[in-house]
């Protein structure tokens, strides 16, 4: 009688495992999906306060020296 209960535990354990994973898939999927939103909408965000789009690139006016003529 101790063998079959053992086997019907471990046979529940199993599907409680079997169960736990796929939670944790769906929780992680639903995690990658809200990260995602949340970058486009901080791209957004930051284009439309001109953040990124906005912001212009500084020229510098110092001269190079070269050691050679470029042909």
């Amino acid at each position: 009688m101790g063998a079959v209960f053992s086997c019907i535990r471990d046979l529940f354990r199993s599907i409680g495992a079997c169960i736990m994973g796929v939670i944790n898939a769906i929780a992680t999927g639903i995690k990658v999906v809200i990260n995602g939103i949340v970058s486009v909408l901080g791209v957004l965000v930051s284009c439309l306060t001109c953040g990124y789009v906005g912001r212009r690139r500084r020229t510098s006016t110092r001269m190079h020296n070269r050691s050679r003529p470029v042909y």
